[in-house]
């Protein structure tokens, strides 16, 4: 039997504290639009796929407070977005550091991956990387 083959992605969903505030950031900071509001789960596209985010699927189960996220943990370790080109996330590096924005440096993972890479950190702490390709 052969291996299932992915082609794209189509969404990814993401648990978050506050519908509004990450909203705000995934549509001033990272340009996504408005798509579908469901009440406890909004959707959002770049054009490319969707972006959800949503509050705990389960209310009744106890979160921690101040619970944020952790790539330590069983689970999620980045999202990772394109962009096309380094000139992009220095613009954006530009952008975060104008509203006040944490954000790594943008780091050059060499010819071996070929393209370059910058971290930031949504307002739940979920660890979020641009990814420039090397110019041609």
């Amino acid at each position: 039997m052969n291996p299932l083959r992915i082609d794209n992605i189509h969404h990814i969903t993401l648990t978050v504290s506050d519908l509004a505030r990450s909203a705000d950031f995934y549509m001033r900071h990272l340009g996504f639009q408005p798509l579908v509001d469901l009440g406890s789960r909004r959707l959002f596209t770049n054009g490319h796929f969707i972006l959800g985010v949503t509050l705990p699927s389960d209310p009744d189960a106890p979160t921690p407070d101040d619970d944020h996220f952790s790539e330590n943990r069983i689970g999620l370790d980045h999202v990772s977005f394109n962009v096309s080109s380094r000139a992009e996330l220095e613009a954006a590096a530009a952008s975060f550091d104008a509203h006040g924005i944490t954000h790594g440096e943008i780091r050059d993972l060499g010819s071996s991956f070929g393209v370059y890479v910058m971290s930031v950190r949504d307002p739940d702490n979920i660890q979020l990387e641009l990814t420039a390709p090397h110019a041609p």
